[in-house]
């Protein structure tokens, strides 16, 4: 059976411009999650978050909203909001590993806390029909926390349980802990999808060879880095289409304009692709140089002319080979 391609939200990167410009210059990815709704206390959602999940803004994909918090209020209020909207699952983020997020109790410094999970998920199920999905860390501290965590989730009709295969504290750095996955495969009943470090097809073969029970894969950071993987994967080949950078030329126009009318003046703009290049950058000849070149470029100019020096250099490149 061919694997289900998951793309895990990024904040700041994966909102409705990059999930249709994706889909149409690349595809491969089968379901979209969106970035996480967060509320502050506040049962208010802001537009930003609406403008996200508006079905006419996500018409030709399949997309669950996520939601970010430690208060059963608000993820009611959440559920019945996206339910509205004609949406039936909502993910909630357990996997946040970022410091200012965990140390409030939420996304992965919430792991540890299972009394506060049930006190969640027994208000969502008895007050909601919404189907509830789970993105986790293993812990945010060690791996041991989730092991903790299921012995509440598994009082619930979960739909999944994807899991990122580090812990909190390890942000993104250092290896995914296949080991700590793999214990966690005999630890619930729930079905469980796989995230983390999916940056090339080769790795996503290795991951699928050590576990042949999970057929769903969330690709996150690797999608931005390499917006080929996901199809490469599903076709089954690590050969790019000749006309590769001409595509993600396409592609970056396309996300560029569309950033360029929603956010005013010219920083906004230079911030928000700058952030993309941290990942694009990843995929060219020399990552360094051309992160450095799109960072030097004071204004939106210079940076449409550095763009095309890098583009023009990767297609050179790419017809040396």
């Amino acid at each position: 059976m061919a694997s289900t391609l998951l793309s895990s939200p990024l904040q700041g990167f994966t909102d409705f411009r990059f999930r249709n410009a994706f889909n149409q210059y690349f595809g491969g990815i089968d379901t979209f999650y969106s970035p996480y709704i967060r509320l502050n206390g506040k049962l208010k959602i802001k537009q930003s978050y609406q403008n996200d999940l508006l079905p006419e803004n996500n018409s030709s994909l399949e997309v669950i909203p996520q939601i970010i918090t430690n208060d059963a209020d608000e993820f009611v209020y959440v559920a019945k909001y996206v339910q509205s909207l004609g949406y039936k699952e909502l993910n909630w983020n357990l996997g946040c590993p970022y410091p200012m997020v965990a140390k409030s109790g939420m996304g992965a410094g919430l792991i540890c806390n299972p009394n506060k999970i049930n006190d969640v998920l027994h208000k969502a199920h008895n007050e909601t029909d919404i189907l509830v999905s789970m993105k986790m860390r293993m812990g945010y501290e060690n791996a041991e926390e989730i092991l903790d965590a299921f012995t509440i989730l598994d009082q619930y009709p979960l739909k999944n349980i994807a899991i990122h295969a580090r812990i909190g504290k390890q942000l993104y750095k250092g290896p995914v802990d296949l080991d700590a996955f793999e214990k966690c495969i005999g630890s619930t009943r729930h079905t469980l999808y796989y995230n983390g470090d999916i940056t090339s097809v080769s790795a996503f073969k290795a991951i699928e060879a050590r576990f042949p029970g999970i057929d769903h894969f969330m690709i996150g950071r690797g999608l931005i880095a390499d917006p080929f993987l996901p199809s490469m994967i599903k076709n089954n080949t690590t050969e790019y289409p000749e006309n590769r950078w001409a595509i993600f030329s396409e592609f970056h126009d396309t996300i560029y304009q569309q950033y360029d009318a929603f956010l005013s003046g010219p920083t906004p703009i230079k911030m928000k692709m700058l952030g993309f290049w941290e990942y694009f950058s990843q995929a060219t000849s020399n990552p360094q140089k051309t992160y450095k070149a799109i960072k030097k470029a004071s204004n939106p100019i210079k940076y449409k002319q550095a763009v095309a020096q890098i583009l023009n250099t990767e297609m050179k490149v790419t017809r040396s080979y």
